[in-house]
């Protein structure tokens, strides 16, 4: 798994590209992706997912258009608290979106390039989850193969499995304390949960 502690990672980026192009360079034998726990390979410039060794498939492996889902067969840099989800608290978001918040926010772009909320995902799974919250899905069937994660796309959540629940919980907390992020009463538990700081009761 993808895990470094947020000690470690004091490098401080601009841009979210420029901060793509350092977490790249990072990537070495031990780098699983977030989701699916695959191993990455380097192909030129490109980071793969070695799909076949952790079983995970396409839930589209075409596009509507009839192409090969390139996205299924390529490493993206997913934020794990959304650009959506922490731009929306800030006000640059409110008079312009994400481009917006670019242009006139420096507290927008230290958030959306820092590296500490960016984790390695297959590109599939990036653009399935887009700004879901995470939330706990029993009754929703897993659509990735081997790979333990479930998206309710009608409610608009995402269940990770048991290996990233952590990661994705510590990273919440740090931007929490770092940015001043918002978090809900009920993500709030959940993290807490998923962090191992309280026993779980109605959480998986």
């Amino acid at each position: 798994m993808f895990i470094v502690p947020f000690s470690t990672f004091s490098q401080e980026f601009n841009s979210f590209s420029q901060a793509k192009r350092y977490l790249k360079k990072q990537v070495n034998e031990g780098t699983k992706t977030l989701y699916c726990g695959c191993e990455i390979a380097k192909k030129g410039k490109k980071l793969i997912p070695e799909a076949t060794r952790c079983g995970y498939e396409p839930r589209n492996e075409f596009t509507k258009k009839g192409k090969v889902n390139q996205r299924a067969k390529r490493i993206e840099w997913e934020h794990i608290v959304s650009a959506w989800e922490f731009g929306h608290q800030l006000q640059c978001w409110q008079q312009g979106g994400r481009k917006n918040c670019r242009k006139t926010s420096l507290k927008f772009r230290k958030m959306e390039a820092d590296i500490n909320n960016l984790a390695p995902a297959i590109g599939e799974i990036n653009a399935d989850r887009s700004n879901f919250r995470f939330g706990v899905l029993p009754h929703t069937k897993g659509k990735y193969g081997a790979c333990d994660v479930k998206i309710d796309f009608k409610q608009r959540v995402i269940q990770p499995p048991q290996s990233a629940k952590k990661q994705i919980a510590d990273t919440y907390f740090y931007m929490q304390k770092t940015y001043g992020l918002k978090i809900s009463n009920k993500q709030q538990k959940l993290f807490n949960v998923w962090a191992g700081q309280v026993k779980p009761k109605n959480f998986l």
